[in-house]
């Protein structure tokens, strides 16, 4: 495995330089989620391409920001924006991220992504607790299934995914009256959306939802013993369920629609915290 401490000493001298403190939680932000940042109070921002090394973002919805933020009396780093695999980056930076949490003394973190819908009984608009990954055994390994390899050596897959951090977010999604569906997240390697013969099998094999991020951050996130949950934003059925074009545009006009049950959820998580 590549030395990421190596690879982003650099990097990492600067934002610990930069920090106003030591995170209690990060939040990575999916496609259309990033006006969560712009509702939190923020003590300092900075632009990731301002970064020795930081891969920047090319896809539209992913600003490309770090937040140092406050809410409900907890330090909250926020990334505006994710990097993914499809667009052309390998994993060793896909996870930079939760790496840069890690480092910086985060012991929780809240992945949140956009995704299609699979499980007939989900709408667009509806959030889901991610409850498990496709081809991840938790306790040893994760598979080229996902398309990554097997992380080796001593890791701690206790608190992947969170019990006892699911279940505040079951309780925050109770308390704020916000209907929580709860599935498996299928992790494809993209650019494309999945073909309607993909989903059947996605479908076969107990995926609820699908799509492009995530998997790979929980399960890095996993290894180095964070606390780690996920919500997927289901944005639009998948391919073979919906008749319509699946495009990027819908995925974004629909997270918008669902902005503010999503940062009602937020907030009420970090509350419960």
């Amino acid at each position: 495995m590549i030395d990421l401490n190596f690879k982003y000493q650099k990097l990492l001298s600067e934002l610990k330089n930069e920090a106003p403190f030591t995170p209690d939680i990060a939040l990575i932000l999916g496609s259309g989620m990033g006006d969560l940042a712009d509702r939190i109070e923020k003590l300092k921002t900075i632009s990731s391409t301002s970064l020795p090394d930081y891969p920047p973002s090319t896809i539209v919805g992913h600003e490309g920001k770090i937040h140092f933020c406050r809410f409900a009396d907890k330090n909250i780093l926020i990334f505006q924006g994710r990097i993914h695999f499809y667009e052309g980056y390998p994993l060793s930076q896909c996870v930079l991220p939760v790496f840069i949490a890690h480092k910086l003394g985060t012991k929780k973190i809240f992945l949140t992504n956009a995704a299609g819908g699979v499980n007939l009984n989900f709408n667009s608009g509806d959030l889901m607790l991610i409850t498990s990954f496709n081809g991840i055994n938790i306790k040893k390994e994760f598979t080229n299934l996902i398309g990554v390899t097997t992380i080796e050596g001593k890791n701690n897959f206790d608190n992947f995914p969170s019990a006892s951090f699911n279940n505040i977010i079951r309780k925050a999604a109770l308390e704020s009256n916000i209907p929580l569906k709860e599935g498996v997240y299928w992790y494809n390697k993209g650019p494309s959306y999945e073909t309607p013969a993909e989903i059947q099998m996605v479908s076969k094999m107990g995926g609820d939802a699908v799509g492009m991020s995530t998997a790979h951050e929980a399960v890095f996130a996993g290894y180095l013993g964070m606390e780690t949950s996920s919500v997927s934003l289901i944005t639009n059925m998948a391919a073979g369920i919906s008749q319509n074009k699946l495009t990027h545009k819908e995925v974004t006009d629909t997270a918008n629609l669902a902005t503010d049950k999503f940062e009602k959820l937020v907030k009420k998580i970090l509350m419960l915290l």
